[in-house]
């Protein structure tokens, strides 16, 4: 069966660019063929080709340009008539609206891969949601029950995202000692870091907060800031950095940008953390746990769903510095503890793997298309009788 799926961005930004593409690689033989449109064109539009999937871009402006949203609309209902879909997959609360619509035209059933834990306050998002959809699909539990409580309260399944296991096996990449030396980092003391888009709900004021009480105790240790500005909050890296400065940790918190080659970065950590407000899931986590990091996430959203507190990882509130600096120094201070929650973070994020994550969102696109048949055909029935 031909599924169309619907992406809004086409240059790798995020998660949620990531989990697409990971989608197209490892769900080409899983049964359904896939039809990739996308809102915008850019470096994806060419890299989901060369995967051999039929991918078309169908531009869709801004949604307050009437003339091009309904253009686009009556666009992707066209393509989706002519090249016989039988579901229509929209990637994130922007292309609902655009395919949902589009699925209504078409007489096909619509599901929504909502990438966030959504706010019943935003308008758009209601919006989104009151658009029909066969199946809304979560990526934890915590957006699952956040998606519920939005009128009208659609079917909802919930898939956890996958982390390609194969980048961040340790057995691959250097050790962390060389992983230092190779990225020009500090060779001794302890070094804690942080990786993700720069932006205050992430947290990584709270880190180099944190950093003066382990500094008291641990005098040689350092931070690392792993990422790059964000266009909606392009001030935040300069308050990072007057923040670095205010309290006079200029040579131990190390702002290195963007950058591509992650595992490495990761792989060269003592301690990960990821101080983020209300995570909708944190596949960042699962990556810094597969090679076995003791790891620090907020004890909210999917971090929870990811971590047990004091087995594999440790979770404190977010925002909370004194917190966050305990959470270090325990590990710091305990080297047996940490080695095994290490090596319980591994195992536990081997159980996230990209395939596994393709295999159940295929099973609850296919799900969703036999029930919409059977549903079909028990109208007809009911209308025949």
């Amino acid at each position: 069966m031909k599924v169309m799926v619907i992406m809004p961005l086409a240059e790798q930004r995020g998660g949620g660019e990531m989990m697409f593409w990971d989608l197209m690689y490892q769900g080409r033989q899983g049964g359904i063929e896939w039809l990739a449109i996308f809102l915008e064109d850019g470096p994806m539009v060419e890299q989901v080709r060369s995967l051999g999937i039929d991918t078309q871009v169908v531009k869709s402006g801004r949604l307050r340009q009437v003339h091009r949203f309904i253009s686009t609309v009556v666009g992707i209902a066209t393509i989706a008539k002519r090249e016989g879909v039988v579901a229509i997959v929209n990637w994130m609360w922007i292309t609902q609206i655009y395919g949902g619509l589009a699925a209504l035209i078409a007489g096909l059933p619509a599901l929504w891969y909502q990438l966030e834990v959504p706010d019943n306050q935003n308008w758009l998002v209601r919006l989104a949601t009151f658009i029909p959809a066969h199946t809304i699909i979560t990526l934890s539990q915590d957006g699952k029950e956040a998606q519920g409580r939005i009128w009208p309260c659609r079917p909802r399944e919930l898939v956890y995202p996958g982390v390609a296991l194969d980048r961040f096996d340790p057995a691959i990449l250097p050790s962390p000692r060389e992983a230092r030396l190779k990225l020009g980092l500090p060779e001794h003391g302890p070094l804690i870091g942080i990786v993700g888009r720069l932006q205050r709900w992430k947290g990584m004021h709270v880190l180099v907060e944190a950093m003066p009480q382990v500094l008291q105790k641990y005098p040689d240790a350092h931070c690392v800031v792993v990422g790059g500005k964000h266009d909606l909050e392009a001030d935040y890296e300069e308050f990072l950095k007057t923040q670095i400065a205010t309290l006079g940790l200029s040579d131990r918190v190390l702002m290195v940008g963007l950058q591509r080659n992650v595992p490495e970065w990761v792989q060269a950590l003592d301690i990960f953390v990821h101080a983020s407000d209300k995570e909708p899931f944190g596949i960042v986590i699962i990556e810094a746990m597969a090679l076995g990091k003791p790891t620090i996430a907020s004890n909210v959203g999917g971090p929870t769903e990811i971590i047990t507190d004091s087995v594999n990882g440790l979770l404190t509130p977010y925002g909370d510095t004194d917190a966050l600096a305990i959470a270090i120094l325990r590990y710091l201070d305990n080297p047996e503890f940490t080695r095994s929650v290490g090596i319980a973070a591994r195992q536990r994020a081997l159980e996230f793997s990209t395939q596994r994550y393709a295999q159940n969102l295929i099973k609850t696109v296919s799900s969703a298309v036999t029930k919409s048949a059977q549903n079909l055909m028990v109208n007809d029935y009911q209308g025949v009788d």
